[in-house]
């Protein structure tokens, strides 16, 4: 199983990375629109057993990604108004054409899942289309990724006190030394982007902003297991090996994008 982890990283990094180095923001918002509409796809066929969420609500919802660099950004505010209003009315419509086959359960599970997935993840190619977006956006990458790294191998090696029921698996020396790890690779990152990117990123600044957002990783790590203990699943799905499913690989970066996206434009 660590076999098969550590080499699906090593192919899907340099994957995602040529992507975010080369895309511009049209082929970002398309990138993430495709990642959303299968983690959405894993989340609703997740609560099968328990709900009947409105699936094709949710693939739409997907698809208004790939239109956000359409939208001028003095709009998003009156575009995200609207879409969530929208989104209400159109749930509770198809509970009433529907004759209540469709149940409030339902539309509840369905909007969560919109804005825990489609909403939370859209600030990623949000950030990215900022100035010097394309280089803010790792630190989303090395907060997540940095930390459920270091955490595995941290845990795996000296992890002896449970974190939490939720994840039996995670320890507390894991947590501390995913965090720590990640604020490491975030202090070479940002010299490497201050001296060869010819950005003026301030250590002190980026320091306590990767460390929240690594605490804040591990919370969304645990959030989506608390999700498939609901449901009684492994895993939303089979699509990465040693990972599970598209969900379940980019869980802590949809928890913590939003918090990224406000706490990075302040550096």
């Amino acid at each position: 199983m660590k076999l098969t982890r550590i080499l699906s990283g090593l192919i899907g990094l340099p994957l995602v990375a040529l992507i975010l180095i080369l895309g511009n923001i049209y082929v970002i918002d398309v990138f993430f629109t495709l990642i959303a509409i299968i983690s959405i796809h894993e989340y609703m066929n997740s609560f099968k057993d328990k709900s009947n969420p409105v699936k094709w609500i949710g693939y739409l919802s997907c698809i208004l990604i790939a239109f956000l660099h359409v939208i001028p950004s003095t709009y998003y505010l009156f575009a995200l108004s609207l879409f969530i209003t929208c989104l209400v009315a159109i749930l509770f419509i198809h509970v009433v054409i529907t004759n209540m086959k469709t149940s409030i359960k339902d539309i509840m599970v369905t909007f969560f899942g919109i804005i825990y997935i489609v909403f939370f993840l859209s600030f990623i190619p949000m950030l990215h289309g900022l100035e010097n977006g394309k280089f803010l956006i790792w630190y989303i990458l090395i907060a997540a990724w940095g930390t459920d790294t270091f955490a595995y191998f941290v845990g795996s090696a000296i992890g002896k006190h449970k974190f939490s029921k939720i994840s039996p698996k995670k320890s507390i020396e894991g947590c501390v030394g995913g965090t720590v790890g990640a604020v490491l690779i975030t202090l070479i990152y940002t010299y490497l982007i201050n001296r060869f990117g010819g950005l003026n990123v301030s250590y002190l600044l980026i320091t306590p902003i990767i460390f929240v957002l690594s605490i804040l990783s591990q919370i969304g790590d645990l959030s989506a297991s608390s999700i498939k203990r609901t449901v009684e699943i492994k895993d939303f799905g089979n699509l990465i090996p040693g990972h599970g499913g598209m969900l379940d690989r980019i869980d802590s970066i949809i928890f913590i994008a939003p918090f990224a996206y406000f706490l990075l434009t302040l550096v």
